[in-house]
């Protein structure tokens, strides 16, 4: 018996390399990892329902019906949408910042009027469009779209 090893069935031949590990790169490149990216993940990219994505048709919808009141439940600035809580009750109504009429951002506690409109693609939910601030929270402070705070 010889002292070399043998070659065992599992090894491969170098023309037809195993795995990626078998693979050597160059001294000078390295591996690099991929940042985290925030779409990653999702098949399909869901954009909120803007006044700029709306079609004529909703919109035409949408300013023919009816105006509701209700007061802000919650708005977030940075994320550019919140929820109005109907006057006579019912699930909360989505809105996004587009769809605000006036000078100034929504606060929680804020009377607003507006109009509805589906979103799509199911049209199951309702938006509320053509937004305006009626009556500003008492003992809040207010921003205008400029940054100016002003106290109510």
């Amino acid at each position: 018996m010889s002292s070399e090893p043998t070659s065992s069935a599992s090894e491969q031949s170098p023309t037809s390399p195993g795995s990626p590990r078998s693979l050597r790169l160059p001294e000078n490149r390295r591996t690099r990892d991929r940042s985290p990216s925030p779409m990653r993940g999702y098949l399909i990219p869901s954009p909120l329902p803007t006044r700029r994505t709306r079609t004529f048709s909703a919109t035409v919808r949408a300013s023919e019906g009816p105006v509701y009141k209700g007061v802000c439940k919650c708005f977030c600035r940075s994320k550019g949408h919140g929820f109005i809580t109907p006057a006579d009750g019912g699930p909360d109504i989505f809105v996004h910042i587009s769809d605000i009429e006036g000078e100034y951002v929504l606060v929680a506690g804020d009377e607003v009027t507006y109009k509805m409109c589906s979103i799509p693609p199911k049209n199951e939910k309702l938006q509320a469009v053509d937004v305006v601030i009626t009556h500003l929270a008492p003992g809040t402070k207010h921003e205008t779209w400029s940054g100016h705070v002003i106290s109510s």
